[in-house]
């Protein structure tokens, strides 16, 4: 998949070919594990059900502490962010209510003497994701409420980051049709690099290319009777939300 990300990027750079090269394969490679690292976050569009096994007495966990299979064969790096929480009970599984933090912190965190027991609610505090490392510090994190009382395994529907793509043979977890979208974002990096007028524009141009893909790739990903069942397709009800209203022959008009 690499090489076909890199003859895609050199075709929208009319990169000339040795040894007049613009933009080294090196560099390229470089945009395009750049580039698919924020397709993921943007689009959300590589997803793992994770796993964690909490241990008694311990109420948060950082994103790094969650199992999200084999890399090698899933090319799959980390986790970005949590979805939906669920825990494992007798032969299925229980909902963990998500909060936001500063709802956690002032109902939940806020006793003198906390409860322990099965986790009822939970919330994210870091953010983001620190690749390859394990700990406190620079993960993603999240928080349970009560404090567990023993060591239960959660399900967690996980937005996840690729492995950087080294050689052609390395698994691509960013999915079809995300991944037309690829090389138009790593162009908008090669282009940038150029730091001349002429090449900013051109960059922009990449990079509105970039956003019509991402969203034809949402699109068509969603089933047509769960059209808006992911938050980047868009809320059908947003004009009457906005108050816009629509003049005849369905076009926009005024009140």
């Amino acid at each position: 998949m690499l090489t076909s990300y890199l003859n895609a990027t050199q075709r929208l750079l009319q990169n000339p070919k040795a040894p007049t090269a613009l933009y080294s394969p090196d560099d390229l490679t470089v945009y395009i594990n750049t580039a698919r690292g924020q397709l993921a976050g943007e689009a959300e569009c590589v997803r793992f059900l994770g796993a964690l096994t909490l241990t008694p007495g311990t109420r948060n966990y950082d994103f790094s502490s969650i199992s999200t299979g084999v890399s090698v064969s899933n090319g799959i790096q980390g986790v970005i962010n949590v979805r939906q929480a669920l825990y494992i009970s007798g032969s299925g599984y229980k909902i963990i209510t998500s909060r936001p933090w500063e709802w956690f912190m002032q109902y939940n965190l806020n006793v003198v003497a906390p409860a322990s027991g099965a986790p009822v609610t939970w919330s994210q505090f870091g953010q983001g994701a620190a690749p390859g490392t394990t700990g406190s510090g620079g993960s993603g994190s999240l928080y349970l409420d009560p404090i567990p009382d023993q060591a239960y395994t959660l399900a967690l529907d996980c937005v996840c980051y690729p492995n950087a793509l080294a050689a052609d043979a390395d698994v691509e977890a960013i999915p079809y049709l995300w991944t037309d979208a690829v090389p138009f974002f790593a162009a908008y990096y090669a282009l940038l690099s150029a730091q001349t007028q002429a090449r900013q524009g051109d960059a922009e141009r990449m990079y509105n290319h970039y956003a019509k893909f991402v969203e034809r790739g949402r699109t068509a990903a969603n089933p047509s009777t769960l059209r808006y069942q992911y938050s980047q397709a868009g809320d059908p009800a947003q004009a009457n939300k906005l108050g816009i209203s629509k003049a005849a022959g369905g076009q926009p008009g005024g009140a």
